[in-house]
């Protein structure tokens, strides 16, 4: 006589975070999203700069405007003009 034994595969089961662990992560989380809103609202100041000042940062007026138009409305642009500074300032450190 043959037996044969039938298993169910449910998958891994993951245990569920904790309450404090999930607040902790939707306190990040709504962080992250004031942080990315109050960085786009203080690189719209940035236009009110002329552009030798904007230069003396090391940014032009594209590269302010194109992380304002190239970043989604909960992603922080500052990381975009960030990158476009050190760029130019590897570039000029190059050819100086």
């Amino acid at each position: 006589m043959r037996t044969t034994d039938q298993t169910l595969h449910l998958g891994h089961a993951r245990p569920s975070l904790p309450l404090t662990a999930r607040l902790t992560l939707a306190f990040h989380k709504m962080a992250s999203v004031w942080r990315a809103l109050r960085n786009r609202r203080e690189i719209n100041y940035l236009h009110e700069l002329n552009d030798s000042q904007l230069m003396d940062i090391g940014l032009t007026r594209l590269d302010v405007t194109l992380a304002l138009n190239t970043s989604t409305f909960f992603e922080d642009p500052s990381s975009h003009l960030t990158n476009s500074a050190r760029r130019r300032t590897r570039f000029f450190g190059l050819t100086r």
